[in-house]
């Protein structure tokens, strides 16, 4: 049977059975609850708690607890509260960290996440679309459609926020609209926010009704309505005639009266007078006090205040019709205005994660999936396809994030580098005291100590951690002294997984490379319990328990000194069997710092373990917070000890007590350090070799290209050159064709005369020379033949050999023209016009 508890608006519902769902229907505002409570409907929303929970729900919150537990200690929730200040408006912030709070968290809904914050981002670089949605008051427009929903008449701020918030949407597709307009390529690019941009209905009629009828400042307008812009004459004439009453009573009794003024007291005209003072005129008394005096209201200001009143009420169901037309209004495309607002709140965190990226210096990270434990992952593309699209390879690193920052530490950073900046700014503001321009000495002192306390803050940057994590790797067990920074490597690492899980750029190198952890799982601090009875070791075994149980091998475990606040024998041993249980697929990455030694050795019997250990500086006896990878940490307190002064005595006896062969591991551990200081100066030297020959590389190939461009350059101006110099050549020799052309023409005839007397004297022989006329006919014909040389009885085709007297050479027939008797020649690279009767065979 089921019983239920009424308190106001909650219900609590006793059933032994669980309750199977809880529906809210979207055209009524109530709420149904199905199967065993009949199906009745409560006409408010109601809160349903169970008292007895099943065995898999039970399950399922003590997995969110462990979760819920890891990311405390990770300091997850200072994260969340600092990207959500980068969100426009409260509804957005809340959304961004229920956003950033979810557990349940697939893969491909990382890789979404991701690629909205990649959207926002070239939002961001291209100026125009940015989503910045300050001082739009969403929670009014969440009201106003509530409101509406009910058939309420809107408030004026209301309506006020819908326009906003519908003038916003639009300018913004509007925009986008624009950007695509000029290239197409901006849509991919800003997907899945254009699509979702582009999908907003906004009804533009709904915003100008909104202008028509409600001011800027957020009052209905006179012009809303006849009955509206009537009563605020009314109210205004009477207003009017109660001052100027008031006034004419106030001057009647100055003389007597030393003090009298008007006074407003819920809405009605009234007199105020001083302390145990008399008027002449009657009036109501509406409150006395003998040290503030008494307020009187006329009598004659009775009739004009109760009209008064009557006129207000007139203005206020004049304005509630005016405001219940625009809930009419909007009852109609509520559904439109409604997505509208949820778009807008998803927008908000979107670009809350992108802003914090940006301003943070975040880069987008490379988060692939891992698909088993032999180095071979599966990455599925983040690309929208209608198949998956996956690439199978070999990574050489499981997780590599080169100069990673602890984000809190980079905040408090930035935090006492603007105080400090701020203080010494005002201080700077206020040095120059006085008209004669004097300085004050202490002033100036102070100004200097906080110029110094400036560069100071600017010199204590945090110093980031190189992890590179091998493929092979799944156990690394850090070690090093306290206050190294073991614990910020550890929260590093957590931090900036889960940033890359919830669609954050993490504060990293752009090359960044993490696979996705479906849990992040840590025990770090002291988990001391005073309620349960745990003492500090008995709290951290409980959680490793919680996280040994619910970890799986695409889990990330961080555990914090290991193995510790025990016997060191005892605790060694099971933070060894604890390690090797999370490296045979307890865990895809575990990552624990430890003080116990005998940890170290895991490494050489297993090849899932790798060691490191934060570096110590043993001259100025301070960690240098850089991690040494592959090398095991060791003991420095003896040493630390004899630096810091120590008897000589006390140091060999400490020596001997802590054995020969401890000493001889610790000087292995030093060459190994020296070994691999001088691996890295050497990898350095390689790499910044490898860098000037990549710059002398690029050198050669932009001398190789601009010798290319220069060769090609001057081969063509030696070819206009050339083509300059041939058309110069062949303007000559037309020239000297024309000239021989001429001088031909006039040679021919003399020579024609001559062989018409030759003919004559031929046809008209004497006797007394006629021997002679035979030879002088015979030489007239050779002379002939001489002087003239054969002329071409046909026209030539082209193709043809021809030999052209100008010239003297021969030159082949490229063009015949036989309308002007006129043929075009080829002589070696000259080409030149040329009559018929200047060429011959």
């Amino acid at each position: 049977m089921t019983c239920c508890a009424a308190f106001g608006n909650r219900i609590t519902i006793c059933n032994p059975l669980p309750v199977n769902k809880l529906f809210r229907f979207s055209d009524v505002s109530s709420v149904r609850l199905n199967k065993y409570c009949g199906g009745h409907r409560f006409p408010k929303q109601i809160f349903c708690s169970t008292v007895f929970l099943p065995q898999n729900n039970y399950l399922e919150q003590k997995k969110d607890g462990v979760h819920y537990d890891s990311l405390r200690v990770l300091e997850w929730d200072k994260l969340c509260d600092l990207v959500s200040s980068f969100a426009g408006t409260s509804l957005g912030r809340e959304a961004t960290k229920v956003q950033l709070w979810s557990f349940n968290r697939s893969y491909e809904k990382s890789l979404m996440l991701l690629q909205e914050t990649n959207a926002a981002v070239e939002m961001h670089k291209h100026g125009a679309c940015r989503l910045d949605f300050t001082g739009i008051d969403l929670l009014l427009v969440k009201s106003a459609i509530g409101h509406a929903r009910r058939g309420l008449p809107l408030g004026a701020n209301e309506a006020m926020a819908v326009k906003d918030m519908l003038e916003f949407a639009d300018v913004l597709r509007l925009n986008l609209e624009a950007a695509i307009k000029e290239d197409a390529d901006w849509y991919n690019r800003f997907m899945p926010l254009s699509q979702m941009i582009l999908e907003l209905v906004i009804n533009r009629s709904l915003i100008r009704m909104i202008q028509q009828v409600i001011d800027e400042d957020g009052s209905v307008k006179d012009s809303a309505s006849s009955a509206l812009r009537k009563s605020r004459d009314q109210v205004r004439m009477l207003e009017k005639k109660l001052y100027q009453l008031m006034d004419s009573i106030i001057r009647k009794d100055m003389k007597e009266a030393s003090f009298l003024e008007v006074s407003n007291v819920e809405g009605r005209w009234c007199i105020k007078s001083g302390s145990n003072q008399l008027t002449s005129f009657k009036g109501l008394l509406l409150s006395s006090d003998s040290g503030t005096g008494s307020i009187l209201e006329p009598l004659s200001a009775v009739p004009l205040n109760d009209e008064l009143q009557r006129a207000r009420a007139s203005v206020a169901k004049a304005e509630a019709d005016v405001l219940l037309m625009l809930s009419e209004k909007m009852q109609k495309d509520l559904d439109d205005i409604e997505k509208v607002l949820n778009n807008v709140i998803q927008l908000d965190a979107i670009n809350a994660r992108a802003t914090y990226s940006i301003s943070f210096g975040g880069a987008c990270p490379d988060l692939y999936l891992p698909k088993d434990m032999d180095g071979y992952f599966t990455v599925e593309s983040s690309e929208k396809n209608d198949s998956k699209a996956s690439n199978t390879f070999t990574r050489e690193w499981l997780l590599y994030m080169p100069k990673a920052y602890h984000p809190l530490l980079l905040q408090q950073h930035r935090q006492n580098l603007q105080k400090a900046q701020k203080d010494a700014k005002n201080a700077t503001a206020k040095k120059f005291q006085g008209d004669n321009g004097t300085w004050k000495g202490e002033r100036n002192v102070d100004i200097l100590s906080l110029e110094m306390q400036v560069s100071a803050v600017e010199k204590a940057h945090p110093i980031p951690v190189d992890l590179f994590i091998d493929r092979k790797t799944r156990v690394l067990v850090i070690t090093g002294p306290n206050t190294g920074g073991k614990t910020i490597c550890l929260k590093t690492v957590g931090l900036n997984a889960m940033m890359a899980k919830s669609g954050l750029y993490v504060l990293s190198a752009e090359s960044a490379q993490l696979p996705w952890f479906d849990y992040i799982l840590a025990d770090i601090g002291d988990e001391q319990s005073l309620s349960q009875s745990l003492s500090t070791f008995s709290g951290h075994l409980k959680q490793i328990s919680d996280i040994r149980s619910q970890s799986t091998n695409r889990s990330l475990v961080l555990l914090d000194e290991v193995g510790a606040g025990t016997n060191p024998l005892e605790g060694a041993a099971l933070g060894m069997s604890l390690l090797e249980s999370f490296a045979d697929g307890g865990a895809l990455l575990t990552i624990a710092t430890t003080h116990h030694g005998e940890l170290k050795s895991l490494k050489y019997s297993n090849g899932a373990f790798e060691n490191a250990c934060m570096e110590f500086d043993e001259v100025n006896l301070k960690p240098t917070y850089k991690i040494l990878w592959g090398i095991p940490g060791r003991s420095n307190a003896i040493n630390i000890s004899e630096k810091l002064g120590l008897p000589a005595t006390i140091i060999s006896n400490a020596r001997e007590l802590y054995g020969a062969a401890s000493a001889e591991i610790n000087e292995v551990i030093i060459d190994m350090e020296r070994f691999k200081q001088d691996f890295q100066e050497l990898l350095y030297e390689a790499q910044h070799h490898l860098m000037l020959s990549r710059n002398l590389h690029e050198k050669l190939l932009l001398a190789r290209r601009k010798i290319v461009e220069h060769r090609s350059s001057q081969r063509n101006r030696k070819m206009q050159e050339i083509s300059k110099a041939a058309a110069l050549a062949r303007s000559a020799l037309h020239k000297k064709v024309r000239h021989l052309r001429a001088y031909l023409v006039k040679s021919s005839e003399p020579r024609k005369t001559n062989k018409t007397k030759l003919v004559a004297s031929d046809q008209c022989p004497t006797g007394d020379n006629s021997g002679n006329t035979t030879g002088s006919r015979s030489s007239t014909a050779v002379e002939i033949k001489t002087q003239s040389p054969s002329v071409r009885t046909e026209l030539p085709q082209v193709g043809d050999t021809v030999h052209v007297s100008s010239l003297g050479r021969k030159a082949i027939v490229l063009r015949v023209d036989r309308s002007k008797d006129e043929i075009v020649v080829q002589a070696g690279i000259m080409k030149l016009k040329v009559k018929l009767m200047d060429i011959g065979t």
